[in-house]
Order: structure tokens, then sequence, then C-alpha cells
């Protein structure tokens, strides 16, 4: 298979927070030193790394001798502030070891949705990886929100691997990866089906959130990039340069698509969308064979949006199989909505089919 004989060079490297606790739920730096020194060997073989890191609330709630993960978003909060720095002080220390210099960046769903903010951190990360830094990248949890929290690292990461056009993203956690339901790893996921769905199962850990579905979730938006993807065990020796040279043989390989262009990415996944756009079979014909959408194609709208936003685009049972730009504001389009004339909504060069 010739994506199996690539050369990696450009990898996201997603951490979960399960890593840094021992199996008597102790904090531990061991696997995220043994990460840090595989990084290491990786960047003297020429590779260019981002570390997605979680963990700064479950090492705040240590900090603060608390046992479950606080409700009220204040506290949340408040914790996360705490655990970030000791979280950033780890990552600080495992890499002055080996002379190397790290950094740390913290985005949101705002950071994403403005296409400026969004080119902007792009660049900020690829100028870091070219003087020599590591991005260590997190969710801002200090000041998150339901509107603008990606939810969980495993989306970020596979974010953050689509804005800088990576060769690989690598998601590390405490499964050596997709469990089949004879709880056998599946080592290469050709197409993520609705059966390799219901392999997938929430996590119950109480400092955490995502799980398999959530890793499930970050796979597909990694392979609609033509990125492939890698779920595989942290605690595993030199798992991550295993991976990076033979990524078939450990964890589970997604295989990419063909993948969107760089602006499609950000239509597609870049953005969270504002509302929602039901249109009817004609349209949906349409839309699939690569025209734009008109008024006359829009059955039904949700929520507040404006003229520039993205928006999702579902058929007449809820399926999303399309997000858009569109040109038109949720208060104008419910004055025209139906009409029988061509009111372009999203032109076609502003749409991107999932």
């Amino acid at each position: 298979m010739q994506l199996l004989e690539r050369s990696y060079k450009r990898v996201v490297i997603k951490i979960g927070s399960s890593l840094f606790w021992s199996a008597e739920n102790k904090p531990d730096s061991t696997i995220l030193e043994g990460i840090c020194c595989q990084v290491t060997t990786a960047i003297g073989d020429g590779k260019k790394i981002i570390i997605v890191s979680s963990g700064a609330i479950a090492l705040g709630m240590d900090l603060m001798n608390l046992k479950s993960r606080p409700k009220e978003l204040p506290t949340l909060q408040a914790i996360a502030a705490i655990g970030q720095n000791a979280l950033m002080n780890n990552y600080s220390r495992a890499f002055q070891k080996y002379g190397i210099n790290s950094s740390q960046i913290l985005l949101t769903w705002d950071d994403f949705n403005d296409r400026k903010r969004y080119l902007n951190a792009k660049n900020t990360l690829l100028t870091l990886l070219k003087i020599g830094s590591i991005p260590i990248v997190n969710e801002n949890d200090t000041v998150s929100t339901d509107e603008i929290k990606f939810g969980d690292n495993d989306r970020l990461s596979a974010l953050l691997a689509a804005l800088i056009n990576a060769d690989l993203l690598v998601i590390l956690s405490d499964v050596e990866g997709l469990l089949d339901k004879d709880k056998k790893v599946i080592r290469v996921v050709d197409e993520i089906t609705p059966q390799i769905k219901t392999f997938a199962c929430p996590t119950n850990k109480k400092t955490s959130v995502g799980g398999m579905v959530s890793k499930i979730e970050a796979a597909k938006i990694t392979v609609d990039s033509g990125i492939p993807c890698v779920i595989a065990d942290g605690r595993q020796r030199n798992i991550i340069l295993s991976v990076i040279n033979q990524p078939a043989k450990f964890g589970s390989l997604f295989l990419p698509k063909k993948g969107f262009a760089e602006r499609e990415r950000w239509i597609a996944f870049g953005s969270k969308p504002k509302g929602k756009l039901v249109v009817d079979e004609g349209a949906q014909k349409a839309l699939m064979n690569k025209k734009s959408l008109l008024c006359v194609g829009i059955i039904g709208s949700e929520n507040i949006f404006e003229s520039g936003d993205i928006v999702s685009i579902v058929d007449k049972e809820g399926n999303e199989f399309a997000r858009g730009k569109v040109g038109i504001s949720s208060k104008k389009l419910e004055e025209i909505k139906g009409r029988r004339f061509d009111k372009e909504i999203i032109h076609r060069d502003n749409i991107v089919i999932l």
C-alpha cells in the first residue's frame, strides 16, 4: 500500500489525560517523559511535531483534592486555570532535559470560526515549528463556554491536523486501538461505516471526556481532510516512533480519502455551523451535482445566522450532507423562503458536500 510507504514529516500527536495517571490513580509523569523523549528523537529525524494535550482539568482536580469533575462552569474554568499551569510546567521540564523549547497555544471555536483568526493561528503554529519550538496546544478551558467549546481534544487535534495540513494524526490514549466485537484490535479501517461506529463507546472516567466515540469522530474529520489517523496506546514503549515508521502495525490506522482543499476544510470542519437549512429532494440533488442553493429549494431553517456565516445543510429527515457559507441572514431568509424565484442563498463555490 502506497500510503504505508509515505514519509510523515508533519505530525500532530494528541495526548489523552489518562496518560498522566498511574494504575493507582495517582499523578505520574513517567509516560509523559517517555513521550517527550520520543518526540525529541523524531525531531532529530527531521519531523515537525505539534502536541495537543489534555490533562489540565485532571491535574487541577488533583492539586485541589477534588474527586470528581466540577459541574459548575466557573469552578471548572478555575480548576482548568490551575491545572494548565501544572501541565505546561510538566512539558517544559521534560523537554528542557533535551534542550528543546516548548510553547503554549490555547484555542476555542472562536479562533476557527473567524477566517482571519483561523489563518493567524495557522501562521503562528507553522512559525513555531520553523524556529524549532514544540507547540503544546489545548482548548482554552479557562474561558470556554458551551457555545465555543470543541467538546474534547480529540476533535481539536483533528481540526488542528487539517489546519496545518499535517501528514499524520496520532491519538494516544490508554487503549490499544479500536476493538471489534471480539475485542480484537482493528488494524486498518478503510472507511468509517455505521458498523465501525458501533464498536465505539464513550468514556466513564471522572477526570476526562470523549472516549472512543470522540476519537472516531476525530478520525472522520481527519480522513475526510486527506490525512491518515492512528489511535494507539500511549503506554506502549516507543509508540510514537513505531507509528510514524509503520502506521498499520500499531493501534488502528484510519485510511484517508482524497481530501478537501484548504478552504473547503475550513467550511466543512474548521467553523462551527451557526444555523441549519432544511432542503427538499430537488435542492439536495442539485447540490450533489455542484449547483448553487436557491431559495426555492429551502423548506426550513433553524437558529439565527448572518450573511457570511457557515450553516449546516440537511435533508427532510435531518441528515446533514453539506455545509456552506450563506449569503443571506436568517431574518432575510424568513421573508423570502419558499418563494418561486431563483434567489441564490449559497453559491456553489461556498458549498462542501460531506
